[in-house]
């Protein structure tokens, strides 16, 4: 039986009823095979059934799981990363594969809870061609995780959670590799943007999580090494519907900016506490990305455009390292995901370019291995050469002793522009 699947975009487009009226008309006209996003994309249970059948080894297709938030309010963040996942798999398979197999994704939503997390990779684990694990968005997900990550020997790519301590995690051999911001160097660039304003005073202001304190450490290590003294550190709560008690403590300890760490729902509770205090009482927030990780400008755009906010990125389309590639996953996007009026219109962007990067350094590492049992890719991953990637130039992307692949060089500080699209600070813009 032929498992029938939808373009991934007929059920995100904007009008769900012209959305589904093209999946009619490319069904017709490939004779009911699946459109692009199908060919790449499986349940778990097509996943296990193509196991069952007796295909030969080159015939059955390499694995590759995406554990994300794929529902609730940090959905974004785990369409992001699944979109920069399904163009890199559409290439590498127009190509010709993977030591002559397909790539085929199979999607597991955590929907940001730990336990949920944990869960997914226990069924992942029991996939035959299983060879890797995406992750998403949370720290404290993939905290949770490491154990039966290494249990499992499964490889675990990290697009997004920049947790020091999901890396530097005491495992070894370390089957976790990312390319995304480390909170190590993260929470000392950010210290560092707020003294190059000349604000050195900052109060932070942390979510009460495992990132919350690895920003923390980072953060205060900074402060430290420089010199100076901070306003204090304010905890938030999951779900905590206003911050603005937080908020005050820290100005009335002196606070002439706010380090926020925060996810998109807790991010946007504090933005708009700021927003309501008087203008003369306003004081700037240098914000991690997490509040990139869903649309939060659109549901109270006035709070943004009356609060000086600004935020981490490590890429983005409107200034890309190699305008070729930019350009390249800009038009498959479009091709692909109706999102065809500028580059500033790809949501949470670094989602989307580091899992790009991520499968493509995957794939030369299966190659590289010859095999795609997982101990090996793990091996050759930590020896693969230099790279030339959509983010950077990765020389090489990972060693044994380095399982982060960006560094503080890959930073930049973004902002939103009116209409929300995020834009590099002192670029006006979009295109």
């Amino acid at each position: 039986m032929i498992a029938l699947r939808l373009p991934l975009n007929c059920l995100r487009a904007p009008n769900m009823v012209a959305g589904l009226l093209f999946c009619f008309a490319v069904l017709v006209l490939a004779g009911g095979a699946g459109a692009w996003a199908g060919n790449a994309l499986a349940s778990e249970t097509e996943a296990a059934d193509a196991q069952s059948v007796g295909h030969t080894d080159g015939e059955k297709k390499i694995l590759i799981g995406l554990d994300a938030a794929l529902s609730g309010n940090l959905k974004q963040s785990g369409e992001a990363i699944e979109r920069g996942i399904l163009i890199a798999i559409e290439e590498i398979n127009s190509a010709g594969g993977v030591l002559g197999r397909e790539l085929e994704l199979v999607n597991k939503d955590n929907r940001g809870v730990p336990a949920r997390g944990q869960d997914n990779i226990e069924e992942l684990a029991g996939l035959h061609d299983l060879v890797a694990v995406v992750g998403g968005l949370h720290t404290p997900v993939a905290l949770a995780q490491l154990e039966a990550i290494h249990r499992h020997k499964i490889i675990y790519l990290g697009p997004w959670a920049a947790g020091t301590p999901i890396v530097e995690n005491g495992y070894e051999p370390n089957f976790v590799f990312r390319v995304s911001a480390r909170d190590e160097y993260a929470g000392g660039y950010l210290i560092e943007q707020a003294l190059a304003r000349g604000l050195r005073k900052p109060g932070l202001l942390l979510w009460r999580t495992g990132w919350g304190r690895s920003n923390h450490k980072a953060m205060s290590a900074a402060m430290r090494q420089l010199e100076i003294n901070g306003a204090g550190v304010e905890w938030f709560n999951t779900g905590q519907r206003d911050i603005s008690v937080e908020i005050d403590r820290l100005i009335e300890a002196g606070a002439d900016s706010l380090m926020l760490v925060a996810n998109a729902p807790e991010g946007l509770t504090a933005i708009r506490n700021m927003a309501a205090r008087p203008a003369e009482k306003r004081i700037p927030i240098i914000s991690h990305w997490g509040i990139t990780g869903a649309d939060i400008f659109s549901k109270d755009p006035h709070a943004f455009q009356a609060v000086d906010l600004t935020f981490l990125q490590t890429y983005s389309f409107l200034a890309p390292t190699s305008v070729s590639k930019a350009e390249k996953l800009f038009k498959a996007y479009c091709a692909h995901f109706w999102a065809c009026g500028s580059m500033a219109e790809i949501m949470s962007p670094v989602g989307t370019a580091h899992a790009y990067d991520l499968i493509h350094i995957l794939s030369r590492a299966i190659e590289a291995a010859g095999t795609t049992d997982r101990e090996k890719v793990q091996s050759a991953l930590e020896r693969l050469g230099r790279y030339e990637g959509l983010v950077r130039a990765y020389d090489p992307p990972f060693t044994q002793t380095r399982h982060d692949a960006l560094d503080v060089t890959d930073f930049r500080i973004c902002r939103f522009d009116d209409a929300g699209h995020i834009i590099p600070v002192n670029s006006t813009a979009t295109q």
